[in-house]
């Protein structure tokens, strides 16, 4: 039999959903040990580019939880229990006043993620937390044996809160199902040649793609498109099929004529250059194979139909994810046995679940951290219960 320790409850992971179900048992007087073969809460570093988007300002239950291309129903229960408000409250009370920005995301005021894991770290004194991998999780007299890279240990109730791929092999073992993971949230690969574009961005451009519509800023690369815009496309599409397409539409509703009579003696590389930056302006002119020199006044009907066709219907063929551009995956241990009120397994008692090992994944934003925070808390509650 496996050694006990002290605590009842193992948390395999010590990113944000781990650390979060540890702070709410903490709160009630009950102590897990947390494994984490890395530094605890690592992973919050990079997010919202250093700075911490840690939430949206989405105080509606089914208005926050459709934010979710996976997870959308099962989260209804999650965040009415522990919502964005709840979110708000929890970093006040740990020392982390937060703003919102036009865009309707919080940040810390400090702007800086170090800041906010310094204050988590502080909060979770007492907490033990082994520097170990956890390389398997059987069944054991009625608990859990945790087996690591060090040692074996006994466990009345275990939390799998691990965000990435780690876990599914034992996770398996135990009998639950895994959702193949994919990237979301992806820079997207095309079969165009944008190499000329790289580093080219523009604002809230409209794109159309397999019946929807979506307005974001969008990003060239090298080998295809990034930026908000795209990593929301590619968040909604992560299960379908490529290749695809997407429209964008660069100027909107231009009276493209009445621009090209007013300037006569213009060219028509710089007339279009007063709405896109120059180098698309080259771009789209030598794919459509018309001299850039051209004045406004040497336009013809065939030839500005032409144009408004790429500067409104500018055709994109993705073939791709790109390799190793995703910020998050879809995919993970299935819903459909989880217990939500809970986060408790349906397969095997007083194993639970939290954060991004769950086949649940946001846009941009601050929602994929709002999932931790927010199954963390209900994981903490389902343990607490009893239930």
């Amino acid at each position: 039999m496996a050694p006990a320790l002290k605590s009842k409850i193992a948390i395999i992971g010590g990113g944000p959903a781990g650390c979060t179900c540890a702070y709410f048992l903490k709160q009630k007087g009950v102590y897990p040990v947390i494994f984490e073969k890395n530094s605890v809460l690592k992973t919050l570093l990079p997010t919202g580019g250093g700075r911490c988007n840690l939430a949206h300002a989405e105080f509606d239950v089914k208005d926050l939880a459709a934010n979710y291309p996976r997870g959308e129903k099962f989260l209804y229960s999650v965040f009415s229990r522990f919502g964005t408000s709840d979110t708000l409250e929890f970093f006040k009370n740990i020392g982390v006043e937060t703003f919102t920005q036009e865009d309707f995301r919080y940040f810390p005021i400090s702007e800086s993620s170090e800041d906010v894991r310094r204050h988590f770290i502080d909060v979770l004194q007492g907490v033990k937390v082994k520097n170990e991998n956890v390389t398997a999780v059987k069944t054991c007299n009625g608990g859990f044996e945790v087996k690591t890279n060090s040692a074996s240990y006994f466990f009345e109730k275990v939390v799998v809160a691990t965000g990435g791929h780690s876990a599914f092999n034992f996770i398996k073992q135990l009998g639950h199902m895994i959702i193949e993971p994919l990237p979301a949230l992806t820079a997207l690969k095309t079969s165009e040649d944008f190499s000329e574009l790289a580093g080219v961005s523009l604002k809230s451009i409209k794109a159309d793609f397999c019946g929807q519509s979506l307005c974001g800023d969008l990003l060239f690369t090298h080998n295809g498109v990034s930026g908000p815009l795209i990593y929301t496309i590619s968040s909604i599409m992560a299960r379908k099929s490529f290749p695809y397409k997407i429209y964008l539409d660069f100027t909107g509703m231009l009276e493209f004529q009445k621009v090209l009579n007013e300037n006569p003696h213009k060219s028509v590389k710089n007339i279009i250059s007063d709405f896109i930056p120059k180098s698309l302006a080259v771009y789209i002119l030598k794919s459509a194979k018309i001299d850039e020199n051209l004045k406004g006044s040497q336009i013809d009907g065939k030839t500005r139909d032409k144009i408004l066709k790429y500067l409104n219907e500018f055709e994109i063929e993705v073939i791709s994810t790109a390799k190793g551009g995703e910020v998050v995956t879809c995919g993970g241990v299935s819903l459909n046995e989880v217990d939500s009120k809970t986060m408790q397994s349906k397969i095997v008692k007083n194993l639970f679940f939290c954060g991004e090992v769950l086949d649940i994944d946001g846009f941009c934003g601050g929602f994929n951290l709002q999932n931790c925070w927010s199954t963390g808390y209900v994981a903490a509650e389902g343990i607490l219960s009893g239930n």
